[in-house]
């Protein structure tokens, strides 16, 4: 998605140079968020695997699979609005579990 503005605003020197300043932060916004969302991931995984059956209870990994599985789901929907249809390279890269890819989007009552 991108946004232009009326071309009463344009500067004659945005338009020389092929350079637009909004565009620019509007994507420099979306990077931002997608490298926190990875963070978010990254964080939400770790607690995952680090889950031991004699130290925590099944509802703990419960929980835990939730909260992976609602970090993963942020980060492909805000990677899509980045441009980034496919998400394969990031399962791959984030070693993304079957059991938390077959949760997202699922709503869970609470």
């Amino acid at each position: 998605m991108s946004v232009r503005p009326p071309q009463s605003f344009r500067q004659s020197q945005q338009n020389a140079n092929g350079f637009n300043v909004l565009e620019y932060e509007l994507m420099s916004e979306r990077a931002d968020a997608l490298g926190r969302h990875g963070l978010k991931v990254e964080a939400a995984l770790a607690a995952l695997k680090a889950w031991t059956a004699d130290r925590q209870s099944a509802e703990e990994r419960e929980t835990l699979l939730s909260a992976a599985s609602d970090a993963v789901w942020a980060f492909f929907i805000q990677r899509e609005i980045c441009g980034l249809r496919n998400n394969r390279d990031a399962i791959q890269r984030y070693g993304i579990p079957n059991e938390v890819i077959a949760r997202l989007g699922a709503v869970r009552k609470t």
